[in-house]
Parts: C-alpha cells; sequence; structure tokens
C-alpha cells in the first residue's frame, strides 16, 4: 500500500543463540541493533515515508534507537503481550497490517522472516541480516534499505518488475496435527528433540528439501549448493536423502563449523509436488527443531512460489536513479 506507513520488527533475540557459542559466530549485539534501526528509519524518512511502526520488546531496541533522532515521521508503538517467541513477531507484523501498511523492513535471520511470513504472506518485505544462519535475509547497508523501503512504503516502485520485487518460495509442511511453513529448509533429523537449540548433528540428518541450495551460504543450504546448486529465483527446489555408506561432503553447517555430510541421492523437485517426510524424527524448519513426528506417523512438505514480494534493494536503487526518481526537482 502506497500510504508512506513502514512496519518494522526487531528480533531481539537473533543472532545470541547458543549455536553461536557451539561454532564461531560473532554476537549481535542490542546497541548494534539499534544502530540498524536508526539508520533504516533515517534513510525511510529521507524518501517519504510519514509513519513508522514499531513494536515495545523487553530490551526497547527500536524505540531507543528513534526516540532522540528527532524524526519528523510519526513513530507508533505496537504493544501486545509478549511470549518471547516468534509470536511476537506475528502479532507485530497482524497489528501492522491491521494499521494498513503494506511495507515491511525485519530485522533476524531464516526463523523471524518465516514468523513474518505465518503472519502475513503477502507483505512486501526488506529483510536485514542479524541472526546465525541466513540464507533468507541480505547483508545490505540499513541506510539505503530504508530509503528503498521508504520507496516502496511511498509507492515509488514498480509493482511489476520482478527483478525488483518478486515472490519467494515458501516450504509447506502438513503434519497429522499441524501445517507450517518454512523459507530455506525443511530437514528430518533422528534421535534429536524439539526445542534443540544446538547445531545440527551431521550423523542425524535424513533428508532435507531446499529451496535454495547455495554453494556461498551457511547451513542446510550449502549442502546441496556445493553438489547441484538451486538460487531463489529459480522455479524448483532440492531433495537430498543421506546415508551413512555414502560418499561425503564437507559443508559448513554454522559459521566455521564444518561437518562431513553423506549424501546418496540429490534430486531437482518441481513446485507442488508432495513430498514425504516418515517419522520417527524431528522436522527442522530454518533451523528451528518445532515438529515432532511418532512413529509411523508421515508429513508432506511441498515447495510453492506464494511467499512475501522480497525487495531487492541494489536493483531498486538502480531503477528509482535510472527513472529519475532520486535527482532534483527542477
Amino acid at each position: 500500500m502506497s500510504n508512506g506507513k513502514l512496519g518494522l520488527v526487531v528480533n531481539p533475540m537473533s543472532g545470541r543463540d547458543v549455536r553461536r557459542l557451539a561454532a564461531r559466530a560473532t554476537n549481535m549485539t542490542h546497541e548494534a541493533k539499534r544502530d540498524i534501526v536508526a539508520r533504516v528509519a533515517a534513510g525511510a524518512e529521507a524518501l517519504g515515508v510519514t509513519d513508522i511502526y514499531i513494536t515495545r520488546e523487553p530490551f526497547r531496541i527500536a524505540s531507543m534507537a528513534l526516540e532522540h533522532m528527532g524524526l519528523n515521521a510519526n513513530v507508533h508503538t505496537i504493544e501486545h503481550a509478549l511470549e518471547n517467541d516468534a509470536a511476537d513477531t506475528e502479532r507485530t507484523v497482524a497489528a501492522f497490517r491491521e494499521a494498513g501498511g503494506g511495507t515491511f523492513v525485519s530485522l533476524g535471520g531464516d526463523g523471524t522472516n518465516r514468523a513474518v511470513v505465518r503472519a502475513w504472506p503477502d507483505v512486501d518485505l526488506v529483510p536485514l541480516s542479524t541472526g546465525t544462519n541466513n540464507v533468507f535475509p541480505v547483508l545490505v547497508e540499513p541506510t539505503v534499505a530504508g530509503m528503498v523501503a521508504g520507496l516502496n512504503a511511498c509507492g515509488r516502485l514498480p509493482e511489476d518488475d520482478l527483478t525488483i520485487k518478486r515472490r519467494v518460495k515458501v516450504l509447506h509442511v502438513k503434519t497429522p496435527r499441524q501445517t507450517d511453513v518454512g523459507l530455506i529448509d525443511a530437514v528430518l533429523l533422528r534421535d534429536d528433540h524439539v526445542g534443540n537449540l544446538l547445531p545440527f548433528d551431521a550423523d542425524k540428518i535424513v533428508q532435507l528439501l531446499l529451496t535454495r541450495a547455495e554453494p556461498s551460504s551457511i547451513g542446510m543450504s550449502p549442502i546441496g549448493g556445493l553438489l547441484h546448486p538451486v538460487y531463489a529465483e529459480d522455479d524448483e527446489g532440492l531433495f537430498i536423502v543421506t546415508d551413512p555408506e555414502s560418499p561425503a561432503v564437507k559443508a559448513p553447517l554454522s559459521p566455521g563449523l564444518f561437518r562431513d555430510v553423506h549424501v546418496s541421492s540429490v534430486q531437482p523437485m518441481a513446485f507442488d509436488v508432495a513430498v514425504p517426510f516418515r517419522g520417527p524424527g524431528v522436522i527442522a524448519l530454518d533451523g528451528d527443531r518445532d515438529i515432532r513426528l511418532r512413529e509411523g506417523e508421515t508429513a508432506t512438505v511441498t515447495i510453492r512460489r506464494d511467499g512475501p514480494r522480497v525487495i531487492d534493494v541494489e536493483a531498486a536503487m538502480r531503477w528509482a536513479v535510472g527513472a529519475g526518481i532520486m535527482a532534483p526537482d527542477s
């Protein structure tokens, strides 16, 4: 919606979980996130945003970042009960949607953006990376990200240019008891448990379905990316099965943490094909072990391109300059 409204969600726990201790990742501090928020807001206001929506959370990351900036844009704080989990992100996104916004900036990792998708699969999104294993969000200067988000919130970017905005692929999971979504990877693990936050044990990986298999990424994605790359723009996914007797691929499962994954088969997977995941085991989505399958239970995982429209920051800025939007008024 082109009404000058911009939503901003910050996951206060992204980049701070135990995986950063078990691997070799750096810690993302609250102060660093406040700096990112301030730069996003400055860029967005410079390009015409009139209203910025944030949420109250225990560390007041966004509110402290903005309270002394002297912004001309109105800052609205969304209040809701805090659960200190992904549900907080979902409530924030839902409230911004009710307020009539349409452009959202997220600070988090793959899991944070997965929560955004659960709440609003049609949103226009600029996902900024502050998590651990990040494939979906991007590393980009927050000031410029705010400028692009501002252009979009004010209706100044084209709606039909797929080089600027393109709907992303989503993993749709259906089990006997629940449904869920993922953005990058669905992994079946044996002898693991729901809620485990440690890096994956490679020997426990049974199979995985990837929307993106990128050799330059970290996590599950490079397992496929080192064998058969699949990128964000490709209209397919990749299905991988492991076997301890098969040759090993040495892949970075977390920052600075390499493990041997014994891959027995790699298969490109078309959209709308229901891939079975058979229990017993745990299904992890974008790194989060959320779903337990009992003995004899089967889940299905299907890839579709029906997620948010993610805005390519560099492509958007190039287009804006070429279209004369950034030039001074004559």
